[in-house]
């Protein structure tokens, strides 16, 4: 009962900003370990089989085996992740359009994905950061293969260090969830 009452008492802007906040740590951390992302997206979707699921793309498939790989040996929010290859190779067309347009009448156990959204700011900030690193390696070789740590997030300069759970959870807005997912070239991962 007490559960209830926090959660009825988080504004919206409260939802929306823990959202934003693990989107980013999943997408930075797994970025960094794995390689490039094309596309990451989180199920918002209430049935068991896509509730809270992240959907990575990345633009290598070896990017991609190798997060497959090292996620299933971790944990997050204390579950085990479970990443796996997905037969997806095109988000778009496993999206629910009558969702996009809000009208789906099957709401949350529908069977095309509902994508939860993160904020402008943040879609910004990854891009921007996407397009920096792509600069930077492009001017020099010299930060090829050199690890990088994460540095504070200029959207919210208190935080910093540390990287997300690298899958799973999420969800709608705080809520559980089980797996997530991958990808990666011609095949998709699901993590």
């Amino acid at each position: 009962m007490e559960f209830n009452n926090v959660v009825s008492n988080v504004t919206d802007e409260e939802m929306q900003e823990h959202y934003d906040n693990f989107f980013e740590d999943v997408f930075v951390e797994c970025e960094d370990k794995y390689g490039e992302i094309e596309e990451m997206n989180v199920c918002d979707n209430l049935g068991d089989h896509l509730v809270g699921n992240v959907y990575i793309k990345f633009r290598r498939e070896e990017h991609a085996e190798a997060a497959v790989n090292d996620l299933n040996n971790r944990w997050f929010g204390g579950r085990p992740v479970y990443a796996e290859l997905s037969p997806v190779t095109d988000f778009r067309e496993a999206c629910c359009r009558q969702y996009e347009m809000g009208e789906c009448t099957r709401s949350g156990f529908c069977n095309f994905m509902h994508l939860k959204p993160i904020s402008r700011e943040l879609r910004k900030y990854l891009y921007s950061r996407r397009s920096r690193r792509h600069r930077s390696r492009s001017r020099s070789r010299d930060h090829v293969g050199t690890r990088r740590t994460r540095s504070p997030s200029p959207r919210h300069g208190h935080r910093g260090g540390g990287g997300g759970g690298g899958g799973g959870g999420g969800g709608g807005g705080g809520g559980g969830g089980g797996g997530g997912g991958g990808g990666g070239g011609r095949r998709d991962r699901r993590y």
